[in-house]
């Protein structure tokens, strides 16, 4: 065992965070430590490294055990040295060597002397035991896998931003290879390729990772063990974050039933209490029994933990078919290009993801689009269109003197009071929280103030700059939800890629400059990519000439479909040419390409015919009325099950029409 907790209870002031818990970490696990917000996970970490102290039990570490604990209180650090020398920090004893092997050989051209000369090759030989001779390249390979260039790493640390200083200090830690690994939420500053090289990485890393985080994409890949920290207690969760989520709600399931056969025994022998308190023949058996109630473990409400609240948005109007059109934009900043000469344009029901490494201008272009930033062409607003524009400097135009529900009811939402209490909840304010003063709060929770009012704007288009930084997870789900049955249309950014993957159906990269725009969601997009990479790497092998990808890459309208990465080989934008197909395959590949056209068709007017029905789910007229809703409900199953099908046809016609291209020629 490398740490853990046995029997600890700690408490904060009156509060208990965790009661009796035991855990123990192994080497070589990968953890996921998650909870909702304020349960105590930061807490733990502290308790394991030994911040703090429990308030009973013990909390153990081997002694020959080194613990590495990456936290955002990290950030107040500070210094000169280039971020090359603070990574390489991690090599303490190499670069004592380097001094001391340094001054020895001076030492030796002037004397020549056998000990200094023994000593000489001692410090050496200990250095090669260290692998010394590889720690720069080591350090500079690391730190480029952390997004920095080349140019970067002489540069002083202190120039750097809070997220890019962490990244340092995240290498640095990484570097020094600790036995046991503590990461408090280490993507909120990594941008997805980062993020993608962090995982690569950590799967192959020797030592035990615990992890705190809110991005399931990684915990999913990263962990094979998630400790939940829950009503006070450690629930351990053999495998992944899905695993874990199934797990639980089998467990809760059972919880519930167990509680509800406990209330039921409780109950009935309460009556017993009263039935037989006023008689004196059975007064001693009513006393047996309030002793035996009196010692009852009780079981806990699993349905108590978290209410299930719900986000709803509100649209006035509904705009035209245009929302934003940009023509020929262009930025820079100084001698950094972010767009140059490129066009794009945002269509009512659109929600676009803007994705990619940090500093090609994902924020920038957000900006633009908002009219927040300046820049040279044209961006023009559609009918009717109502934005509203969430991003970490709304901050500022909050009125620190107002509560956090004054401040609501200024956004002229008309909601009531219970209602914006209710919405707070979601955001992670709950109960006098609300009462709170905008001034007092951190620059998380005024985050999420400012997320609150983006929320109830009435907006018609949304442009959200990294929403889900300061929500745990379950608040994430909340906006998830909200999001998709948004009716107006939103562009995003984000590096969460579960939130992405659930809420885009469009993806927006800025590659050479340029907006390069998928048609589909994140996990098309990834599909695709791979599927492009792969080609360039086979083209590369047999030296065949490469052929420019399409701009943009058509999909099934409406349907989600691994498989349809591809370019849509029936709609206008069609596989690159090849020689002549023989007639008998160019008949057939014709009829597939019909029946194909025919199915996008049915599955474009199957989706609206579901969406309607939908709706009408929730009209009262329809679910007061038990036969009405019976007969709904019964045709969106119908409808569901029959999309469910034309899909698998759908897929099997696109393979046929893909194999026919490539084989019957």
């Amino acid at each position: 065992m490398l740490a853990g907790l046995q029997n600890v209870t700690f408490e904060f002031g009156a509060r208990a965070l965790i009661e009796d818990a035991t855990w123990h970490i192994q080497p070589n696990e990968r953890i996921g430590l998650i909870g909702y917000n304020g349960t105590g996970k930061s807490t733990i970490l502290k308790l394991l490294v030994g911040q703090y102290a429990p308030s009973s039990g013990t909390v153990e570490r081997s002694r020959t055990t080194s613990i590495g604990y990456l936290h955002q209180d990290l950030l107040s650090f500070d210094t000169n040295d280039s971020i090359l020398q603070v990574a390489l920090g991690a090599f303490e004893r190499v670069l004592q060597l380097e001094k001391e092997i340094e001054e020895l050989g001076k030492e030796l051209e002037k004397t020549g002397d056998e000990k200094t000369l023994h000593e000489y090759t001692d410090k050496l030989h200990e250095l090669e035991t260290l692998g010394g001779w590889n720690i720069h390249h080591k350090t500079e390979e690391i730190l480029q896998g952390l997004g920095f260039s080349n140019a970067d790493l002489q540069r002083p640390y202190k120039e750097f931003s809070g997220g890019w200083r962490m990244r340092v200090l995240l290498a640095k830690m990484i570097l020094q290879q600790p036995d046991l690994l503590l990461l408090d939420e280490p993507t909120n500053h990594l941008d997805l390729p980062s993020i993608e090289w962090l995982e690569k990485y950590l799967l192959h890393y020797q030592g035990s990772v615990v992890i705190v985080s809110h991005d399931k994409y990684f915990l999913n890949r990263m962990v094979t063990k998630i400790v939940e920290v829950y009503q006070q207690q450690l629930h351990i969760y053999n495998g992944n974050y899905d695993f874990y989520e199934k797990e639980k709600a089998i467990r809760i399931d059972l919880q519930q039933k167990a509680y509800e056969n406990q209330q039921d025994y409780i109950r009935q022998n309460e009556r017993l209490v009263e039935r037989f308190r006023a008689k004196a023949s059975k007064a001693a058996m009513a006393q047996s029994i309030i002793k035996k109630l009196d010692k009852l473990e009780r079981i806990e409400d699993s349905q108590l933990e978290r209410p299930n609240m719900r986000i709803n948005f509100r649209v006035d109007k509904v705009p035209g078919r245009v929302l934003v059109e940009l023509k020929d934009i262009s930025k820079r900043f100084g001698d950094t290009i972010i767009a140059e000469h490129t066009s794009a344009e945002i269509d009512r029901g659109d929600k676009i993801a803007l994705i990619g490494a940090n500093g090609k201008g994902k924020s920038t272009l957000l900006r633009i689009i908002a009219g927040a930033e300046s820049f040279t062409g044209e961006r023009k607003w559609g009918h009717n269109v109502e934005e509203s524009f969430y991003a970490q400097h709304q901050l500022e135009a909050l009125n620190i003197n107002n509560t956090i529900i004054d401040e609501m009811k200024e956004c002229g939402s008309q909601m009531t009071e219970l209602e914006l209490r209710t919405l707070l909840g979601c955001f992670l304010f709950s109960g006098d929280d609300a009462d709170k003063k905008i001034k007092i709060l951190s620059g998380g929770e005024k985050a999420r103030v400012a997320l609150a009012k983006t929320i109830i704007s009435k907006a018609n288009f949304l442009m959200l700059d990294e929403p889900t930084n300061h929500l745990d997870m379950h608040s994430c789900d909340l906006l998830i939800d909200a999001l998709n049955k948004y009716q107006g249309s939103l562009i995003l950014v984000s590096h969460d890629r579960y939130f992405i993957s659930k809420t885009a159906n469009k993806i927006w990269e800025i590659v050479d400059h340029k907006i390069k725009e998928f048609k589909g969601g994140y996990e098309e997009w990834v599909a695709w990519k791979e599927r492009m990479a792969k080609q360039e790497a086979d083209k590369k092998k047999t030296q065949a000439p490469g052929k420019k990808q399409p701009e943009t890459i058509n999909r099934k309208p409406g349907v989600s479909n691994k498989k349809s990465t591809a370019v849509n080989p029936a709609a206008g934008s069609r596989p690159p040419a090849s020689p002549p197909i023989d007639k008998d395959a160019k008949k057939e590949l014709q009829k597939m390409q019909k029946q194909f056209q025919q199915l996008e068709e049915r599955i474009a007017a199957l989706n609206e015919k579901k969406s309607a029905l939908e709706s009408s789910l929730v009209d009262p007229a329809i679910y007061s009325d038990t036969s009405k809703f019976l007969e709904a409900e019964n045709a969106f199953r119908q409808a569901e099950q029959e999309l469910k099908r034309l899909d698998l046809d759908y897929e099997k016609i696109f393979d046929k029409i893909i194999d026919l291209q490539k084989d019957g020629r």
